[in-house]
């Protein structure tokens, strides 16, 4: 993939983005979306995590002994244990993922359903898929409907909403367990308010500049068979009976005795 168009043209998407992370305002919302991510995954101790990242790595606080980036070149691969594939080829056995993280790209490439697909085909039954994404009705959502125009990293990706993506993950077979909102500043604050954020993320509004959905896999309960009691042909009543008490048959053959006797004591009057 490394010689691919593919890859060159996420290479060159991902090496864009570098100096939004790196200004203050992309340092901040980092910050933020770190936070969020911290109490969801910093409890988890086994298995493996593979994190798709546009910003800096958002895993380091974790605990889980495998974890895994991913990089589009092996140009840009962080270390010799860095992932380089498609986005939408993971090579990756099913359901292997304690945890998945896709920190934006879904709003920077050209199938990225496909990518969701594979993410959710790699995480394990009993693992979380993390999405981050920027939201569309935030303040900086408000203002990228006059800065869209603009062929530079945030502003030029397809944002959606997490309504949106929480179809998408139904799609996939997971559902949405939580949905937090992050980074409350003004237009013109660069830095991410004290104030605001705490407000913000204790109400959970829906105002953040960016937010993180947490999904797991749909629990699917095992199908319970119940027995079916019946009989292919109609039985008499007398043999539903013996079928029953095993008594039918004999209270029958008694009557039919009495009846004899009944009609033999006539005779036997008169021949005394």
């Amino acid at each position: 993939m490394s010689n691919s168009t593919t890859a060159t043209t996420l290479a060159k998407r991902l090496t864009s983005s570098q100096p939004y992370w790196q200004s203050e305002a992309g340092r901040s919302l980092w910050e933020t979306q770190r936070a969020c991510l911290g109490p969801v995954v910093e409890t988890r101790v086994g298995g493996h995590s593979l994190e798709l990242g546009m910003g800096p790595p958002l895993m380091t606080m974790s605990a889980i002994p495998h974890p895994i980036r991913w990089s589009p070149t092996r140009q840009l691969a962080e270390s010799d244990s860095t992932l380089v594939c498609p986005p939408d080829q993971l090579a990756l056995p099913d359901r292997c993922l304690d945890v998945m993280v896709i920190h934006h790209w879904l709003e920077y490439l050209p199938d990225a359903h496909f990518t969701l697909q594979e993410a959710a085909r790699v995480t394990a039954d009993n693992g979380i898929l993390v999405l981050f994404g920027f939201n569309p009705i935030g303040l900086s959502g408000l203002t990228r409907q006059w800065r869209k125009r603009q062929q530079q990293f945030p502003w030029n990706g397809t944002w959606r909403s997490a309504s949106r993506l929480r179809d998408w993950l139904a799609f996939v077979d997971f559902e949405v367990e939580r949905v937090d909102y992050c980074c409350f500043r003004g237009r013109m604050n660069a830095k991410c308010g004290e104030y605001w954020e705490s407000l913000g993320r204790r109400h959970n509004l829906p105002l953040g500049e960016s937010y993180m959905i947490q999904a797991r896999r749909r629990q699917r309960h095992a199908p319970v068979q119940r027995l079916k009691f019946g009989l292919e042909a109609p039985v008499s009543p007398a043999s539903l009976g013996v079928t029953r008490s095993g008594s039918s048959a004999h209270y029958q053959s008694y009557q039919e005795r009495s009846r004899q006797a009944q009609a033999q004591q006539p005779k036997d009057q008169e021949s005394d």
